[in-house]
């Protein structure tokens, strides 16, 4: 069977008029609600940044962003849905840190952090506090130091589970320090602090959101924030990096992706309406009550946030593996 040939012409017409449907479908987007893929159970911070910001870019889009909580494994369940998803910007990740420490901590990933899914922006990031428990006997941080690092064998890290930001900050504060200390993992951060108020764990490195009113309700000891500068909501706290600990600056932050495939139209628009929601006085509130600051402009865009997301994986690697801690 002999098929008609197609003169260039033709085919230069063909091509031209499917660019255009393609063009005219990412003008159109969205026509239909867009779901927003937490990996995570409702209620805990990440699910908070991303209400928050799905109601902001509600505004811009001119469409409803449904928030979809798809939990387990460590959020690896989500992302994977979102990797699978059809590239059409109706199903988007808003996933935090993790992102870039799975793959070190993970043996194997049902998909590739690099090459499976394409950067939107980065969002916010959520400095992190050292504490301890309230009758720890050092009054700041030289003491403290010393202190863990004369009872090493005696010390234990509480954090939220394998994986989690209390889990990866222990991590580094050892690598820093040159220390390692019994690790004493939670089924999640609430059940970690009431151990560490109890007496039952020594010491604890977690996110602002979970840990700022413990500190100002007197219910645990500060040693310093994980942040440059001091911070708005703990003044009184000294940055670790002031009191000598260098290059140590953590936090936990969140960002948005779309799968390989998405049209390079929808995913500006995407970033658009990203960029326009950091900037709503709404979502900016919310996110400083957090305790939250909206990441650098640069890495909130896709280019910018890919490079960051790249730099994260290769910094967070040899912390990981020299602990020798996975998950499966």
């Amino acid at each position: 069977m002999k098929f008609p040939r197609l003169s260039l012409t033709a085919l230069a017409a063909t091509l031209l008029a499917l660019g255009a449907s393609g063009a005219a479908t990412a003008q159109a987007y969205p026509t239909r609600v867009v779901n927003m893929v937490v990996p995570f159970t409702a209620g805990g911070p990440t699910d908070r940044v991303a209400r928050d910001l799905a109601e902001a870019m509600r505004k811009t889009l001119g469409q409803q962003v449904i928030v979809e909580n798809a939990g387990g494994a460590g959020g690896t369940i989500g992302v994977n849905k979102v990797a699978k998803a059809a590239p059409d910007g109706y199903t988007v990740l808003l996933m935090h840190i993790g992102y870039a420490t799975a793959p070190s901590l993970y043996r194997k990933l049902p998909y590739d952090p690099l090459t499976d899914l394409v950067p939107v922006g980065g969002v916010v990031e959520v400095p992190m506090t050292l504490i301890a428990r309230p009758n720890f006997p050092a009054a700041n941080f030289k003491e403290f130091l010393n202190y863990v690092k004369s009872n090493k064998d005696k010390m234990n890290f509480a954090n939220a589970g394998i994986g989690a930001a209390s889990h990866l900050c222990g991590l580094l504060l050892m690598s820093n320090i040159q220390a390692d200390f019994q690790t004493v993992p939670f089924k999640g951060t609430a059940d970690a602090i009431t151990a560490l108020i109890g007496g039952q764990v020594d010491f604890l490195c977690d996110q602002t959101t979970n840990t700022t009113q413990q500190i100002k309700g007197g219910r645990v000891k500060a040693y310093g924030v994980t942040t440059r500068n001091r911070l708005p909501s703990l003044p009184d706290v000294p940055t670790l990096n002031e009191q000598g600990l260098t290059n140590f600056e953590v936090g936990v932050w969140h960002g948005m992706w779309v799968p390989k495939g998405t049209p390079k139209a929808i995913v500006d628009k995407l970033s658009a309406s990203l960029q326009d929601a950091l900037k709503d006085p709404t979502f900016h509130r919310n996110m400083t009550e957090l305790g939250a600051e909206i990441m650098p402009e640069a890495r909130t865009k896709p280019e910018g946030f890919g490079q960051y997301v790249r730099s994260e994986i290769t910094r967070w690697a040899p912390v990981i593996k020299k602990a020798g801690e996975y998950a499966d």
